[in-house]
C-alpha cells in the first residue's frame, strides 16, 4: 500500500507545466532567488543537478531558495542539502507553500529558514519501495531505521528539541503551521502572505495532491477569480454567432 502511495505522490505531482522543477533569477549583483517547486525526484521532478546548476549561477550571491513542494526521494534531496550548504554565498530558504517530508531537508539546510503565513511543514518517516525476500525485506527496513536516524537527529539539532520528541512527530506524521513550526523551531520567522506575481498560484500548497499522507489536511483548491471583461467578451462574440446563425437560417 506505501509503495503504491509513493508512486502516486510522485506521480500525481510531478512536473508543474508553469514553471520548471527548478529555476532561478538573478535580482541583483548581490541577490538570486531559486525556486524549488515540484516534487524531488532526479527522472520527474526536481533535481539535485538542477539546484547545483541554479546555485552556481548565483555565484557568491546572497541565495533565496523557495520552496513548495511535497517531498520526493531522500536520496536526491540529501544531494540537494549538500549543495546548499556547500553554496559560498548565504542562503536564506522561504517556504511559500509546503515542505513536506524531504523537502523540510532542502529548508534547513538553509542558514535562514522562514515561512509564509497559511504555508505547511510536515515530518514523517521515510518510505521507500522494497521487493525480495525475508532476507532483502529485513535488511531495507534496517536501512530505514539508520535513514530515520539521521533525520531525527538533524531534527533534533536544528530544533533543540529531545530526541524522542523528534521520533514521536516523525511517527506521528506531524503537520506543523508556520506558528507551529516557529514554536519548535524549525524556522526562524513567519511572513506575510503578499502577492508575488508569477509565483502566487504555485506557491498555493493547494495545488498537491496530498493522498499518499494519513494525515494531510483538506486544503481547497482555490479557483480562480471570474475575469469580467473575459466573460463579457465571451457573451459578445457568443450573441454574434447568435445573430450569424439566425441570419442563415432566414435565408435559407
Amino acid at each position: 500500500m506505501k509503495a503504491n502511495k509513493l508512486l502516486a505522490l510522485l506521480r500525481d505531482n510531478a512536473r508543474n507545466e508553469a514553471l520548471p522543477a527548478v529555476r532561478s533569477e538573478i535580482s541583483s549583483d548581490t541577490e538570486a532567488h531559486v525556486y524549488v517547486y515540484d516534487v524531488i525526484d532526479a527522472w520527474w521532478g526536481a533535481s539535485a543537478q538542477a539546484l547545483i546548476e541554479a546555485l552556481a549561477a548565483a555565484g557568491d550571491r546572497t541565495v533565496h531558495l523557495h520552496i513548495n513542494s511535497p517531498g520526493g526521494d531522500v536520496t536526491e534531496a540529501r544531494a540537494m542539502t549538500a549543495a546548499i550548504v556547500a553554496h559560498t554565498g548565504k542562503v536564506i530558504s522561504h517556504i511559500d507553500g509546503l515542505a513536506a517530508s524531504a523537502a523540510t531537508y532542502l529548508a534547513l539546510a538553509a542558514n535562514e529558514v522562514r515561512m509564509t503565513e497559511g504555508a505547511l511543514f510536515m515530518v514523517h518517516n521515510s518510505w521507500t519501495l522494497a521487493m525480495g525476500d525475508k532476507t532483502d525485506l529485513r535488511s531495507t527496513a534496517e536501512l530505514l531505521d539508520k535513514i530515520d536516524g539521521q533525520i531525527a537527529a538533524d531534527y533534533a539539532r536544528r530544533t533543540g528539541a529531545p530526541l524522542d520528541q523528534v521520533v514521536a512527530w516523525m511517527n506521528d506524521e506531524t503537520w506543523f503551521t508556520p506558528e507551529e513550526a516557529l514554536a519548535a523551531k524549525f524556522i526562524d520567522a513567519v511572513d506575510p502572505n503578499s502577492k508575488r506575481d508569477g509565483v502566487q498560484d504555485a506557491a498555493d500548497p493547494a495545488r498537491w495532491n496530498l493522498s499518499a499522507y494519513a494525515k494531510a489536511p483538506k486544503l481547497e483548491r482555490k479557483s480562480p477569480e471570474p475575469d469580467a471583461a473575459a466573460i463579457a467578451a465571451e457573451a459578445a462574440a457568443q450573441a454574434l454567432r447568435n445573430r450569424n446563425r439566425l441570419r442563415l437560417v432566414t435565408q435559407v
